[in-house]
């Protein structure tokens, strides 16, 4: 049968109608107050990543996730899988950071934290001084293959490949001590978990920050598909002065652009060249916008050229757009800073506040309660003992609550080394005469001995047999 030519599903460039095929962007090099800002976060986040497992804290790494021991070092704390919920604590927080400053100023955080934006610029840093320039490297890469154009790419893979192993290295040195884990890979010793660790995350890196870049920003990344949620009239955005600028056209430094009947846009196109996403800024606001205002630095360069007013891309509002008046002190604002001042404090005064010592009280399941040949009523517990500080201590143990009680434990004193868990077996004898009810509450008093202030209390119950009542 005569295949019909009209069928698109017979057409062999049907993909083309439907998928485009990528194109690589050749970021062009900015300067300006938000390149400056940028290249500052990038030391600052960077730096703190690649220095801070090599910083020591009383004895040990400054910062180490101990799995193995369950032990969390964050310098002079130390937090246990008991305390996770600071750990949700933290969650919270970083999530309304994310809704605060979204709503306020856009894409802050892809712009200038982002792990994929930071160390995506540290690769384009290493390609602009291996390959040159923006057109260099399109020309570089338009030539056939050589010795010059093999050695060239040789060597940028390799220092891409050679920082990438290192934040691999890195990572997993938050886990393990970073100098034992460096002594193992000199002595090809590593564990197996390790290497895959280090592998895995450095190619993460490698492939991500090198070959996918602005994909990942672009496909990949969620926060660029539910933004706009955040987002409202009064949110400062990057955005160009349509206004302003058309009608678009290129002309001469000396030409009057109202008697031409051009807008101040030079269409000069640098702000498409300096985008990392490749985007136009002048077709609007886009959701490929990571918001790193290398735009915004660039025109005002030609703005400045050209002797006209600069901010003809800018950080603006939809409000101030449409003429109307922007209010960025709105109730979303009120009320994402009150929450984060709110929690911030109180994670801030829990952590202040936090006794290293755990007591967990765990009655008897197998009856509950026992009558002695004294005919005392007796309930048994099992105390779990966590000592979570950094020093030894010795502790006692008190209980009140009810009258006449007698406490049985199998010693007066207990010593619990740092980080020991101890389970103690008590029991509790009381008359039947001093039981007003059948659960009465009654607590167990934990401190130590050499630190007064480590103490902590916790309530259980003492259940007893059916009370009577008198005629």
């Amino acid at each position: 049968m005569k295949k019909d030519a009209q069928d698109p599903s017979t057409s062999p460039d049907n993909s083309d109608e439907f998928y485009e095929k990528h194109k690589k962007v050749y970021p062009r090099k900015v300067s300006g107050l938000f390149a400056s800002l940028r290249v500052t976060g990038v030391f600052i986040l960077l730096g703190g990543y690649y220095l801070i497992p090599w910083f020591r804290w009383d004895g040990h790494q400054a910062v180490l996730f101990d799995l193995p021991a369950r032990k969390f070092y964050i310098f002079g704390l130390t937090f246990w899988p008991q305390d996770f919920f600071y750990l949700a604590a933290l969650l919270i927080i970083a999530a309304l950071s994310l809704f605060f400053f979204t709503a306020l100023a856009g894409r802050l955080w892809c712009g200038y934290a982002c792990p994929q934006t930071v160390w995506t610029e540290v690769f384009l840093w290493i390609e602009r001084k291996v390959e040159g320039s923006r057109n260099q490297q399109i020309k570089l890469d338009k030539t056939e293959m050589n010795s010059r154009k093999f050695s060239t790419k040789a060597l940028k893979h390799f220092l891409w490949l050679s920082l990438s192993a290192w934040t691999g290295f890195t990572f997993v040195g938050y886990f393990t001590p970073i100098l034992d884990l460096g002594q193992a890979l000199f002595q090809f010793s590593l564990g197996p978990w390790e290497t895959f660790w280090v592998i895995f995350y450095g190619f993460a890196t490698y492939g991500n920050a090198g070959w996918m870049r602005e994909q990942v920003c672009i496909y990949m990344c969620p926060y660029a598909r539910f933004q706009s949620a955040m987002f409202d009239k009064d949110t400062l955005i990057i955005s160009y002065d349509e206004q302003r600028g058309e009608s678009r056209g290129a002309r001469k430094k000396s030409v009057d652009p109202k008697e031409a009947g051009l807008g101040d846009c030079v269409d000069c196109t640098l702000c498409v060249q300096v985008c990392p996403t490749g985007i136009d800024i002048r077709d609007g606001l886009q959701y490929q916008c990571i918001g790193c205002a290398a735009c915004i630095d660039v025109c005002n360069e030609v703005m400045e050229k050209m002797n006209y007013e600069k901010g003809l891309v800018r950080y603006t509002t939809q409000n101030r757009i449409d003429g109307k008046t922007t209010h960025l002190l709105r109730p979303r604002i009120l009320i994402y800073a009150l929450l984060l001042i709110i929690i911030s404090m109180a994670l801030i005064y829990s952590i202040a506040t936090r006794i290293p010592l755990e007591l967990d009280i765990i009655r008897d399941r197998n009856a509950l309660y026992r009558e002695t040949v004294d005919g005392l009523v007796e309930n048994i517990y099992t105390l779990k003992l966590i000592n979570m500080d950094t020093q030894d201590h010795q502790y006692e143990i008190r209980i009140d609550g009810l009258k006449d009680m007698i406490f049985v434990k199998p010693k007066t004193e207990i010593k619990i080394k740092s980080g020991e868990v101890i389970n103690l077996p008590v029991r509790i004898q009381i008359d039947p005469i001093n039981l007003s009810k059948t659960s009465s509450t009654i607590h167990f008093y934990l401190n130590s001995t050499d630190q007064p202030d480590l103490a902590v209390t916790e309530q259980a119950r003492f259940i007893g047999p059916l009370v009577k009542k008198k005629n």
